[in-house]
């Protein structure tokens, strides 16, 4: 059975998403899920010790901080996190981003906490 091939528009989805730090699945492929969420205010530091993380800024701004350094990036621009990498994602405003990972990525990765989302839902 074929899927539906269609164009997926980033604004409708992202209307669709009421708190932060909630990624939602917006499309899989090869084994990846390409992820959609809104952040605000600081993550918890945490690594994945299995996966790459690719963030893409759509609006606001990220802060990626680092144990040695801070990356800020802003929309239109990517960061890859590679495994084993300890980090922590901030945002001061509303920021919207969207992800690439592995299927098997946990959103709070070696870290188990209320900000931990087990049960993505697809948007």
């Amino acid at each position: 059975m074929q899927t539906e091939i269609s164009g997926i528009n980033l604004k409708e989805k992202l209307e669709k998403i009421n708190d932060y730090w909630h990624p939602h699945i917006l499309a899989e492929l090869n084994g990846q899920q390409v992820k959609l969420a809104k952040i605000k205010g600081e993550f918890v530091w945490h690594k994945h010790d299995n996966e790459d993380e690719l963030f893409m800024v759509i609006s606001g701004q990220l802060k990626m901080e680092l144990r040695d350094k801070t990356i800020i990036l802003n929309p239109n621009e990517i960061i890859v996190i590679p495994r084993g990498v300890e980090h922590r994602p901030v945002a001061l405003e509303e920021t919207t981003i969207l992800l690439f990972e592995p299927d098997t990525t946990l959103n709070t990765g070696n870290i188990v906490n209320d900000l931990t989302r087990h049960n993505l839902d697809k948007i």
